[in-house]
């Protein structure tokens, strides 16, 4: 069965040119042209994968992509802006955007983003389906199989990219990765993506995993260098 993807767009042109590539890619295609339509396919029929225009009528992709998130969709969401300001960009990542591109854009790169994102999930589900395993830093619990990280018993609500990337640095608890490495094993590709892409999304995680803000005790930085997690803390 092929991935469905949801596409969504105001510019009718534009979701023609991206439907008609996509399926050339044997992908199955659902469009929306407004944000209460993209909400509503989002809840429905939970695609694969959404490409989520930023700015539509009715329901601007920041909320689409916001309540999708509040319901636990997971689903990769890549969102589409017509503006280059770093708050567009920042803005999406913080309400739980995977990835964003900006337009013009070539369709090549469309393809190999909607890629990576499916691939990164097909293995997020061969690997929920392996065995039990579990990692403990102190009270923060990490469960490979649930897919979730609980505090002191208490789950944490990350997303799909959010918890991925804690995986990933606990897996290797102490060892220190540049951003770029980041995004190519937690992302998926390699030199595709913004590297600020990581930034955002350390920040937005930290934010829900310390449970002191002024102290760091799980996601570390290493200045000029990169992200680790603390091996120190580790059961």
């Amino acid at each position: 069965m092929s991935d469905r993807i949801l596409v969504v767009d105001d510019e009718a042109n534009i979701v023609d040119i991206l439907q008609a590539n996509l399926e050339r890619e044997g992908y199955s295609v659902i469009v929306a042209y407004d944000g209460h339509t993209a909400l509503k396919l989002g809840l429905e029929e939970n695609p694969d994968l959404i490409l989520l225009d930023c700015m539509l009528p009715g329901l601007d992709g920041f909320d689409v992509c916001q309540k999708l998130r509040q319901e636990r969709k997971l689903m990769p969401i890549i969102m589409l802006t017509a503006k280059s300001e770093e708050i567009d960009k920042v803005l999406g990542l913080e309400l739980g955007a995977d990835d964003y591109m900006t337009k013009p854009f070539s369709v090549r790169e469309v393809l190999a983003r909607v890629k990576a994102q499916l691939r990164r999930n097909r293995f997020a589900d061969e690997q929920e389906s392996g065995g039990q395993k579990r990692l403990r830093f102190g009270e923060l619990m990490i469960d490979e199989e649930a897919y979730t990280v609980t505090y002191d018993g208490v789950e944490i609500p990350l997303t799909l990219r959010e918890f991925e990337l804690v995986l990933f640095l606990a897996r290797h608890a102490g060892q220190v990765f540049s951003r770029e490495v980041l995004l190519e094993k937690v992302w998926g590709y390699d030199y595709y993506g913004d590297v600020r892409t990581v930034d955002v999304t350390v920040r937005r995680t930290r934010e829900k995993l310390e449970p002191d803000q002024d102290k760091y005790r799980y996601l570390l930085t290493k200045r000029g260098v990169g992200y680790y997690f603390n091996r120190d803390l580790m059961a």
